[in-house]
């Protein structure tokens, strides 16, 4: 839960920016502590509904009830999401682990004046050997917080983790986010089902998740597109590392560019994967950003061949899932294509959601089959 600068009446003593205050309403009956910053629009981020006396303690529970339940989905993994920020009851604080290294994004205040209790528990409790930040640094600038990235503990160094079933080597030095998208992981598996002797291409592939997951399916063929060289490199590395031998393509290219030269020569796939990064990074881009994605799939549809399949993901947690499907509903129509929505689905099981907070669900995955 978020208090509002706009939302609070008065505020008793003089509380500094992180700071753990409790939290009043007109009544003066207690509704939990939350840690306080002047200084931003979301001045209290409510961390629990019961006075916090015991810091450390009170995290090490929540970081122990956040293991557990990725204990119960991915029992032989050791690499996911341990932390989902506000979907964890840990507002501000995203912490994925990679087998003993452990990488943080920090967005409150709070989180981010009390890393050595966060860093202690993570070496205790769950054996870190290394602990680094890595930031977007538009969300550190709301807060107010320094956008630098540090390291707390161990070193900065290259991983193998494992995703269930196969294998990703992971550069922290040079990928985005904080190293590996394990939000599309349970979506991955799932387009397996679908793409038996089929040629897949994985657009936006970046180290090449859903590519990999088709070659293991069995597909006849995969073509790796992104536009960065390093993730390029990236998908053809972990190709190699997981022994596949199908005929694969890895191409350097901005998609829409490639896209459209497949339309130009009546190029098409059997499965098409578009997994673009976030259009909307604010609520004011949201116009522009609408346009973006229905000119992505409206291509990728132009691509997919009758009765193939289109996958679409979008990130952009102020586009609604209703707002997706007409906006691939409406890229259907302008290529003159009828579509079937077969599968539906959010991020994977480590990004648990608050259905009392819209926020913590952005991810939206749909599965279109293109009818003839």
């Amino acid at each position: 839960m978020w208090i509002f600068s706009n939302e609070i009446e008065k505020i008793s003593g003089q509380p500094s920016n992180g700071d753990i205050v409790n939290i009043y309403n007109w009544k003066e009956n207690f509704l939990g502590a939350a840690f306080f910053n002047k200084n931003s629009l979301i001045s209290g981020r409510i961390i629990s509904k019961n006075p916090v006396t015991d810091l450390k303690e009170f995290f090490t529970e929540r970081f122990l009830q956040a293991q557990r339940l990725r204990n119960e989905f991915y029992p032989h993994r050791n690499s996911f999401r341990l932390i989902f920020s506000e979907g964890d009851l840990l507002p501000g604080l995203v912490i994925d682990k990679y087998n003993n290294t452990f990488v943080l994004q920090v967005y409150s205040y709070g989180m981010n004046a009390n890393l050595n209790i966060i860093c202690e528990i993570l070496k205790e409790k769950f054996s870190a050997e290394n602990i680094f930040t890595k930031n977007e640094p538009y969300f550190r600038t709301l807060e107010g917080l320094p956008v630098e990235d540090e390291v707390l503990y161990g070193k900065i160094s290259e991983e193998v983790i494992d995703d269930g079933s196969l294998k990703f080597r992971i550069n922290f030095q040079s990928a985005h986010k904080t190293g590996f998208y394990f939000d599309q992981t349970d979506n991955r598996f799932f387009i397996e089902r679908l793409v038996k002797d089929k040629s897949v291409l994985d657009a936006f592939c970046n180290s090449g998740g859903f590519g990999l997951h088709s070659a293991k399916a069995g597909a006849a063929s995969v073509t790796f597109v992104d536009s960065s060289a390093e993730e390029i490199n990236n998908a053809r590395y972990n190709y190699s590392l997981n022994n596949f031998n199908q005929p694969a393509e890895f191409i350097d290219a901005d998609v829409f560019d490639y896209l459209e030269k497949c339309i130009t020569e009546n190029k098409k796939f059997d499965v098409v994967i578009i997994d673009p990064p976030a259009f909307a990074k604010s609520k004011k881009n949201l116009p522009q950003a609408k346009k973006g994605y229905e000119k992505l799939n409206r291509l990728a549809l132009q691509v997919t061949a009758e009765n193939g399949f289109l996958v679409t993901s979008s990130c952009s947690h102020h586009l609604s899932k209703e707002e997706f499907i007409q906006i691939i509903n409406n890229a259907a129509q302008k290529t003159g294509s009828a579509v079937q929505l077969n599968h539906f689905n959010t991020a994977s099981f480590d990004h648990p959601e608050l259905p009392a907070m819209k926020e913590t669900s952005y991810l939206k995955f749909a599965v279109v089959r293109k009818l003839q």
